[in-house]
């Protein structure tokens, strides 16, 4: 378990990169820090690892108060984007190297180097050098490294990002497995909301220095609680379209829409009303409860076409069937089928 409590990290300069932060990593989970560049989550990652010192706040591990411990005495081990791995040393010594640091004997080291290296298929590799090793491999070989100490947790740094697409994907089911079998807490630095939304147990979705939304993937995806939330996640962003409470109804670029609950119209209330391409529907007929619009763009996503809608309240986006996309220029209706409503940037309602 990581425990973390008032954490905060501000570089000179007066750069708050950590404000305030409480967060219980459990024992086991697979946790994602997910945001843009810039938002604090390898800060953070390097806090929990001992690699910066926070300026106010603790961090503990496994009960364990390790805010004042070196790196090395908080038995974590990290994996790090460029992998980090000696390029004179072949793979056994690579693997081998924290256990030559805590001065296991040398035949031990060896030995658990190849236990190691066979789970993860770089048996026939232990004798090359980084530098004859492809991508996947010499991440599996960081990974061998970090797995090889037997740590209280991982930590991960973006260790999927200098692999090509498919090799991304391969890379995250492995992992994926791996966690699992070794049920080992894990703390995954991401950009890529997908990656995320694929690995994790739980993600805390930041943004400068602070935590907007702890939450499993489903709940993150499915009731985002900010609109920057909404925007963030997803493969395709939300539509967020701003919306008026009125007598009649909710109106929505073009669209009338029922209220939904906790809106009264007497609130006269500016809302933002925020729906997902994915579940928005087309019809070719003329609805009082679908936005009206013009086929402006279509993109050709392999299974699914995503559609874009040039309509009175800006742009918006549906995903349809491959085969069913209208032709360009087209009128359509998008039917919403699924939708949020945010007031003051805060959700609403499901």
């Amino acid at each position: 378990m990581i425990s973390l409590h008032g954490l905060t990290k501000v570089f000179p300069g007066g750069v708050r990169a950590l404000d305030d932060l409480a967060l219980t990593v459990e024992d086991g989970e697979f946790f994602a820090l997910l945001g843009p560049s810039g938002c604090g989550k390898t800060t953070l990652l390097r806090t929990i690892a001992g690699l910066e010192s926070p300026t106010s706040g603790t961090v503990a591990i496994d009960g364990k108060d390790v805010t004042a411990l070196a790196p090395g005495e908080r038995d974590v081990a990290m994996v790090f984007q460029d992998y980090a791995i000696f390029p004179h040393m072949d793979v056994t010594a690579n693997i081998a190297y924290p256990l030559r640091i805590k001065k296991v004997p040398r035949a031990r080291r060896v030995e658990k180097a190849a236990e190691v290296a066979a789970r993860l298929s770089l048996t026939e590799l232990l004798l090359r050098r980084p530098a004859e090793l492809s991508g996947g491999q010499q991440q599996r070989v960081a990974l061998a490294r970090a797995i090889a100490c037997h740590p209280a947790a991982f930590l991960f740094d973006e260790p999927l990002s200098n692999l090509d697409a498919r090799l991304r994907l391969e890379a995250r089911t492995f992992l994926k497995r791996l966690q699992r079998e070794l049920a080992v807490t894990t703390v995954f630095v991401t950009h890529d909301q997908a990656e995320a939304l694929a690995l994790a147990d739980r993600i805390a979705v930041m943004s400068k220095g602070s935590m907007i939304q702890v939450g499993t993937p489903a709940e993150i995806f499915h009731r985002p609680a900010t609109t920057f939330v909404a925007s963030f996640i997803g493969s395709t962003p939300m539509n967020l379209l701003p919306a008026q409470a009125t007598e009649s109804g909710l109106k929505v670029a073009g669209a009338l829409l029922p209220l939904p609950s906790g809106l009264t119209p007497d609130d006269g209330a500016a809302v933002t009303y925020g729906v997902r391409p994915e579940y928005m529907d087309l019809s070719a007929a003329e609805r009082p409860d679908a936005f009206p619009g013009v086929v402006s763009v279509l993109e050709n996503m392999g299974t699914h076409t995503l559609i874009t809608l040039e309509s009175p309240g800006g742009l918006i986006q549906a995903v349809v069937p491959e085969g069913e996309e209208p032709p360009l220029g087209a009128s359509r209706w998008a039917v919403p089928r699924r939708a949020l409503v945010y007031r003051d940037d805060r959700l609403l309602s499901p």
